[in-house]
């Protein structure tokens, strides 16, 4: 560790916010943003380790698994070198603490960036610069490209200053315990948001059919009498949508159907358990990968899935 308190320069943090640019730049399958990460704090780094061997474990204990919306990573970083700095001035910071509040903000920012970015701003500077130049304009593109970037750098490197601060903060009151309690705060709410979104996001269909059972005349579309035409179609859509009729004469359960009556998402809950049991065995991510592929397709060409 160093021996006196080394403060990171306003240059420094300009440094890392340019490198977070291009943090999706290294980007991988096993522990996804880590790579860009590490080289957005590498400027940190070199300047508050004076010891190689100091630099080689901060660089070490950033390669963790990370992943949020790049833009979000921002106020992380801003944290993380508030707590890396203290932390070489001999503050007792351990890895677990620095790696908790990385996952623990990682999860709950994930989920800002898309509405904010991806689905507001960047459809209204997208449709300002559409219209200017669909007649004639050629200000349109270059519009969108300087407006986007302007916002997109001003909040990297405000909500990066907010997050260096605030860590600042939180590192200051130590022996109260203050960075524990956000430490665990931290983690169980970064928890808790990704838990909640595991129905949305692993999705598990078996197609096994469980019952075929024949409906009652006027309960489906005849589509004997229903002629071939767009308004014979149209009829029919206007059956299914106001009379409720269903397509076909029978219906078709499936064995999907029968789990999602049980407990809905339950088979892409129990699938995220598995992962995590395997994980906790020390199986790479790679394998894990790869055995969902291989299940995947295999169970689709047998007719499980």
């Amino acid at each position: 560790m160093a021996e006196e308190k080394i403060k990171l320069s306003k240059r420094d943090r300009l440094n890392v916010a340019w490198r977070n640019t291009f943090t999706q730049g290294s980007w991988n399958y096993e522990r996804m943003q880590n790579g860009g990460f590490v080289y957005a704090m590498i400027p940190a780094i070199k300047k508050l380790y004076s010891n190689k061997e100091d630099r080689k474990l901060a660089l070490q204990r950033h390669l963790e698994f990370y992943n949020t919306h790049p833009y979000l990573t921002a106020p992380v970083l801003g944290v993380t070198l508030a707590m890396e700095e203290e932390r070489a001035g001999g503050a007792p910071i351990d890895d677990v603490a620095i790696q908790g509040v990385k996952v623990g903000m990682m999860g709950p920012l994930a989920g800002v960036g898309d509405p904010v970015f991806w689905f507001t701003v960047r459809p209204m500077l997208g449709a300002l610069g559409a219209s200017l130049a669909l007649g004639g304009n050629v200000m349109g593109p270059i519009i969108f490209f300087v407006a986007w970037n302007i916002i997109r750098w001003a909040f990297l490197w405000y909500t990066q200053e907010f997050g260096y601060k605030a860590g600042s903060a939180i590192t200051d009151d130590l022996s109260g315990g203050l960075l524990q309690d956000v430490t665990r705060g931290a983690s169980i709410l970064g928890m808790f948001v990704l838990a909640s979104l595991v129905e949305r996001w692993v999705d598990i269909d078996f197609q096994p059919v469980v019952s075929r059972t024949p409906l009652q005349e006027g309960a489906y579309v005849d589509w004997s009498n229903i002629p071939m035409s767009p308004n014979g179609l149209q009829t029919a859509f206007q059956q299914v949508e106001d009379e409720g009729r269903a397509l076909s004469s029978v219906e078709v359960t499936t064995l999907q159907d029968n789990l999602d009556e049980l407990i809905p998402g339950l088979a892409g809950l129990l699938l995220t358990f598995l992962c995590m049991w395997l994980l906790r065995k020390n199986v790479s991510p790679i394998i894990i990968i790869l055995g969902l592929f291989i299940f995947g397709v295999v169970g689709h060409v047998i007719g499980l899935l």
